[in-house]
């Protein structure tokens, strides 16, 4: 897909994958909004790219509203909506009712509502592109979190839902699933950073050109790390035996002290 004078928003594009997503598409002539709750961040990353900043909550109702508010104003017409914002927070069942309450409002409902606003448009003009930042956790289950791979699992699951209603309708929609990454939210991963890390995390910018030959052929996942679509279809192949495979890594991890 050519992004030359493209309108394209990225949520979460003040660090991180965000931010080199936001670069790239900017580099290869898109039009880029870059959105994050920092909005320092969100400031710097457009000025740095020649987009357009527009800082704050890409989340609840009234944050989506009025981000794809202004981006229609800057841009006229939104091509591309790159759903990247995402958060993990809680271990284990200790994760408290308000940990499960945000993960779901940011890595799911926030896509769903920008899709109520964005979709029906695309429809009617028969073009538009829905990307969701995923996780391999959407596809796999991690280690540690359930709040994060229960999230990133429904956000797969709207993203596939999307597809299969409106891609004859030519509305393309595709999910980011990479494993380790070197962002923040690895370096926040704690014990189990060496964990994530052992498959060899990659860069933001990795991500970004995956992400970018990806847009060529339309593929609906999108597999920074190539090896994840092996460990998919071991998963469902033989459930067991990759479950048991995943308890061993636990039990690694217990014995580590790393994980409960």
């Amino acid at each position: 897909m050519p992004v030359q004078d493209k309108g394209v928003v990225v949520t979460g594009a003040g660090h991180g994958i965000g931010r080199a997503l936001a670069t790239r598409l900017a580099a290869e002539g898109a039009r880029v909004v870059v959105n994050d709750l920092d909005a320092e961040a969100a400031v710097r990353v457009a000025e740095e790219i020649g987009g357009r900043p527009a800082p704050g909550d890409a989340a609840s109702e009234e944050g989506v509203a009025a981000l794809v508010e202004a981006a229609r104003a800057h841009l006229g017409s939104i091509d591309v909506w790159i759903a990247n914002a995402g958060i993990d927070r809680g271990n284990g069942l200790s994760a408290t009712e308000e940990d499960w309450a945000a993960s779901h409002e940011v890595n799911v409902m926030a896509h769903v509502r920008a899709a109520r606003l964005l979709v029906p448009g695309w429809v009617e003009r028969g073009s538009g592109r829905f990307v969701v930042t995923a996780s391999a956790a959407g596809l796999l289950t991690m280690i540690g979190s359930p709040t994060y791979s229960v999230s990133k699992h429904a956000c797969v699951a709207f993203a596939e839902w999307l597809s299969l209603t409106y891609r004859h309708r030519g509305v393309v929609v595709q999910a980011i699933c990479p494993q380790g990454v070197r962002t923040r939210m690895l370096d926040n991963a704690g014990p189990l950073q060496e964990l994530l890390s052992h498959d060899a995390a990659i860069t933001p910018e990795d991500v970004a050109e995956a992400t970018w030959q990806a847009l060529h052929d339309d593929r609906f996942l999108v597999l920074p790390h190539p090896r994840v679509a092996t460990y998919y279809a071991h998963r469902a192949t033989d459930t067991d035996r990759w479950l048991n495979g995943m308890n061993k890594l636990q039990r690694r991890l217990e014995d580590q002290g790393a994980a409960r």
